[in-house]
C-alpha cells in the first residue's frame, strides 16, 4: 500500500460509537440528554457562584472553574458526535481534528490538575479550619488554578505537535467518536515506540502525579476525620470526601485504564465505550456531586430565582 504522510492527509473519518443505525439513534438520544444536562447544570452553577457573594470562597472558585472546564470540554466534541449520528458525512478536516485534539486534551489535563488542587484545598479546610482563610489566600488559589491551565495546555501542545507529525499510512478512518490518542496511534506507521514514551511522560505528570496528590490529601483528610470527637462532623466530612473520591475514581480510573497499557493491548471497541465515562458521564455528574446537592448552593439558587422572579 502506498504510504501517506501527514502532509497528504486532509481529513479523517470518525466512525463513532457504532455503525448500526438503530444504535446510532440511541447514542444520539443519550448524548443529547447528557449534553443538555451538562450545559444547564454547569452554566447554572457558574451563574449561582458568580451571583452569590457568600460563595466567593476558594472551594467554590475551584468548583466554578471545574464547571467551566466541563462545559467547554463537552462542547468541543459533542456537537460533532451528534451530527455524525444522524449524518452520512462523518468526515472531519485534518485541522479540525488537530484543534479538537489540542483543546480537549488541554481541558482534560487541566481538569486533572484542578481536581488535585481541590483535594488539597479540602485537606487544608478540614485539617486547619481556623487558619484556612490565611492558608488559602486569594493570591494562592488563583495561582493554583492558573498553574492548572498553563500546565494542562502546555502538555496538550506538546502531545498534539508530536501526534500530527506522524505518518498515517494505513487508513484515515478513526475508530472512535472523537479525535483521540489511541485511534490516531493505530493509524500511524512510524514513531509508535517514541510516541509511547512521550505518552507515558505526559501521563506521569498529568495523571499519575495529580492522582498521588489526591490520594495523599484524602488519606490525610481521613486521618483528621477519625480524630474528630463529633460524630455529626465525622459523618459530614466523610460524606463529602467519599462523594468527591467517587467521581475522581471514575474520571482517573477510566483514563488510566485506557492510556497506561501497551499499544499492543489496545481494543478500540472496548476502550471507546470506557472513554464515554470521562467524556460524557463525569461532566454531567460533577455539578450534582460537588455542589447542586449542597445546602449553600441550594439556598443561593433559591435566592437567585426569587430575585429574577421579582424583577
Amino acid at each position: 500500500m502506498e504510504e501517506k504522510n501527514h502532509s497528504s492527509v486532509t481529513s479523517f473519518i470518525l466512525l463513532g460509537l457504532t455503525t448500526h443505525p438503530k444504535l446510532q439513534l440511541l447514542w444520539f438520544k443519550v448524548f443529547t440528554f447528557a449534553y443538555i444536562t451538562t450545559l444547564i447544570s454547569n452554566i447554572t452553577l457558574i451563574v449561582v457562584i458568580c451571583h452569590s457573594s457568600h460563595l466567593h470562597t476558594p472551594m467554590y472558585f475551584f468548583i466554578g472553574n471545574l464547571s467551566f472546564l466541563d462545559f467547554l470540554y463537552s462542547s468541543i466534541y459533542t456537537p460533532k458526535t451528534l451530527l455524525n449520528c444522524i449524518s452520512e458525512d462523518k468526515s472531519i478536516s485534518f485541522a479540525g481534528c488537530a484543534a479538537q485534539f489540542l483543546v480537549s486534551g488541554g481541558l482534560a489535563y487541566t481538569k486533572c490538575y484542578l481536581l488535585a488542587m481541590m483535594a488539597y484545598d479540602r485537606y487544608v479546610a478540614i485539617s486547619n479550619p481556623l487558619l484556612y482563610a490565611a492558608a488559602m489566600s486569594k493570591r494562592l488559589y488563583i495561582g493554583l488554578v492558573a498553574t492548572s491551565y498553563l500546565s494542562g495546555f502546555d502538555s496538550s501542545i506538546l502531545i498534539t505537535s508530536y501526534t500530527y507529525t506522524l505518518s498515517f499510512c494505513d487508513s484515515t478512518i478513526i475508530d472512535d467518536f472523537f479525535c483521540d490518542l489511541l485511534p490516531l496511534v493505530k493509524l500511524s506507521c512510524d514513531g509508535t515506540d517514541s510516541y509511547q514514551s512521550l505518552l507515558y511522560f505526559i501521563l506521569t505528570f498529568n495523571i499519575i502525579l495529580p492522582s498521588a496528590l489526591i490520594l495523599t490529601s484524602h488519606t490525610s483528610v481521613l486521618a483528621v476525620i477519625l480524630k474528630m470527637h463529633s460524630t455529626e462532623g465525622q459523618c459530614k466530612a466523610f460524606s463529602t470526601s467519599a462523594t468527591h473520591l467517587t467521581i475522581i475514581t471514575l474520571y482517573y480510573g477510566s483514563i488510566l485504564f485506557i492510556y497506561t497499557r501497551p499499544s499492543s493491548s489496545y481494543v478500540l471497541e472496548r476502550d471507546r465505550v470506557v472513554s464515554v465515562l470521562y467524556t460524557l458521564l463525569t461532566p454531567m455528574l460533577n455539578p450534582f456531586i460537588y455542589s447542586l446537592r449542597n445546602q449553600e448552593v441550594k439556598e443561593a439558587l433559591k435566592t437567585l430565582l426569587k430575585t429574577q422572579t421579582a424583577s
